[in-house]
Formats: structure tokens, sequence, C-alpha cells
């Protein structure tokens, strides 16, 4: 099987996020395979109910290379031509998996130890896996996780902090509002103030970013309502302090604001001899809590075909991927 064939392969593993049983089993079959070979280790570790991380190593790891098995739905298998693989997961990151697969397969046959692969589950909602990792080290030095990049090296990754907002109002008929109070003005108002919120730039990742994600509410058009929603997603490019703090403001008593996921952004390693880029993306890198080594990012694909229906990655790129990963192994060792 060579690297085109594996990455259709673990395409064809549907492995949604919550839904990532099979597929950690067929990952734990390939590297129980690689340790039985070259004398190395292959375990499950444990998440949650039916969702493992899959961890193999080769002496003692100094440098793991790691990426996540979970997808987006939907699901579609896969399909390739002279160019690309697609389908869903072939760049995020299932043809990442393939390469970091065979790069280390290639470093052990050249007498390459003290290398460990690491594939969490759920990146795609909450980075479980990468949280759970995070509390059971294995002594490496350094992680390089694979996420697409183009295989340019990124220099740095945005946060995310995600919010909702819960209006509240009271019903009453549409032909006499002044009896009743409109949860969905409300809502609206808070938003506005919401999108005159000043964010924060920094001089690597640039802008932070504000998405206004969902919006729901009412009842029925004759009446007034009592109740909306609205999901906001901004990308950070801090701590997240400044901004936390002026969306609360913004609001005020307008709505309810609850914090739902926070991950902050992340200033990433460099090498000589890399071309480099910055992604506006978030990553698994700050859920391992640095207890895993010093992060590198980089990996095959675009992330601008990821968690689309056109999802493809380049065949080049999955070939330079390889060696990309073997010359960082060597460097970093």
């Amino acid at each position: 099987m060579n690297v085109f064939e594996l990455t259709r392969a673990l395409v064809d593993v549907e492995s949604i996020t919550d839904n990532e049983e099979q597929m950690g089993h067929v990952l734990l079959a390939h590297l129980s395979e690689l340790a039985a070979r070259f004398g190395g280790h292959a375990e499950l570790m444990p998440v949650a109910p039916r969702r493992d991380n899959v961890f193999a190593w080769w002496g003692e790891p100094n440098v793991t290379l790691s990426t996540h098995i979970d997808t987006v739905p939907p699901f579609y298998a896969s399909r390739e031509d002279d160019q690309y693989i697609w389908g869903r997961g072939a760049c995020d990151t299932k043809g990442i998996i393939a390469a970091m697969l065979f790069a280390v397969r290639e470093l052990l046959e050249a007498g390459q130890r003290n290398i460990a692969l690491l594939f969490v589950v759920g990146e795609e909602r909450n980075s479980a896996g990468a949280l759970a990792a995070a509390k059971d080290p294995r002594g490496s030095k350094i992680i390089i996780n694979g996420e697409p990049t183009e295989n340019k090296l990124a220099l740095g990754s945005k946060g995310a902090l995600r919010f909702e907002l819960i209006a509240s109002g009271r019903m009453a008929h549409s032909a006499y509002p002044e009896l009743g109070e409109s949860a969905i003005e409300k809502l609206l108002d808070a938003l506005q103030d919401v999108r005159q919120v000043p964010l924060p730039v920094d001089k690597i990742l640039g802008a932070s970013t504000l998405n206004i994600g969902t919006i729901a509410g009412g009842r029925a058009p004759n009446v007034i309502p009592d109740r909306a929603q609205a999901e906001l997603f901004i990308r950070l490019v801090d701590s997240g302090d400044s901004t936390r703090a002026r969306i609360r403001d913004a609001v005020g008593d307008k709505a309810e604001v609850r914090e739902v996921l926070f991950t902050p952004a992340a200033h990433l390693g460099s090498l000589p001899g890399f071309e480099t880029t910055i992604v506006s993306f978030t990553t698994d890198i700050p859920g391992f809590g640095g207890v895993w080594g010093k992060p590198y990012l980089i990996g095959p694909g675009s992330i601008h075909v990821a968690h689309t229906s056109e999802e493809r990655i380049p065949k080049q790129q999955l070939l330079e991927a390889i060696q990309i990963y073997k010359r960082m192994v060597k460097q970093l060792s």
C-alpha cells in the first residue's frame, strides 16, 4: 500500500467527531505492525467511552508526530484523479496521518529511534483528545502537529472564543406589543453593539475576527418573542482577556453571556530552511498544555478546502510531506 492508497483507505473510514472508534482500531493495527517490526510499543489511550487516542513509540520518545483522527460532517467517500485525493478528511487530516506513518516507517528502517506517533480524537469540537493526552505525558520534548498548511511551517495560529448570547423577554399578542417585551429586539441591540467592539491586533497573527454564526428565537410571527439566542465565534490573537471583557460590556444587561469555548492563540517554533506561514484556524496545540514538548505546526493540503464539499489533498504535497516530517525529526532529535 503506497501513501495514496493509505490516504484513501483512511478517508473511507468514517470518523466524524464522537464516532472515532473504528478509526482508532484501524490506526492501532497499523501502529502495532510497526511496533512489532521495529521493537516499539502501541496502545490505546482512553478518552471517553468508545473514544481513544492512539499512541506508539520507539525508544524514549524525543519527537512526537501528532494529528487528529476526527472529521467534520458530512462523511463522503474517497476518489482520486491525477493530481488530488478527494473525500472527507483528505487534508484534514487523513492524508497527514498517512504521511506521518510513512515518514516514521522510513525513519525506523533507517535506524532512527526515540520517536513517537500520537493520534487524538475530538479536535474538531473541543480538543478532548489533546486535553486527555496532556494528563498523560510520555516524556516527549518536541511535538510536530499536523494540520493543512500547504507544507509551510506555521509561525502562529489564532485561538478561539465562543459565546452564546441568550436574551429573555415577555410574550404578548403582537397587536399589543406594549404588553410584552421582545427578546429578539434585545438580542439585535446586543449584537449591534457587539459588532462595534474593537478587537485586538497582533503583529504576527494579524487581526482578531468575529463571526455571528447562528441566530434563533421567537414563537410565531404574531407573538412577541420571549426568548432569542445567538452564537458568536471570535478568532483570537492573544489571551482573550480584553476581548472577553469588551464583549460582556457591550452586551450589558440586554442578554446573558455564556462562554462555551476558549483556546488561546499560539506562537510556534520555526526552523531554518523551511517556508513559513501564519494560520487563522485553531489547533490542538494549546490543548496539549506544553507537556508534549515544544510545538511545531505543518502539514500538506490547504485549509481553504477543509470542511467543504471540495475537500482534497494534492498528491505531490503528500509525497513532499513524508520527506518534510523525516527532515524535521532528524533536525530536532
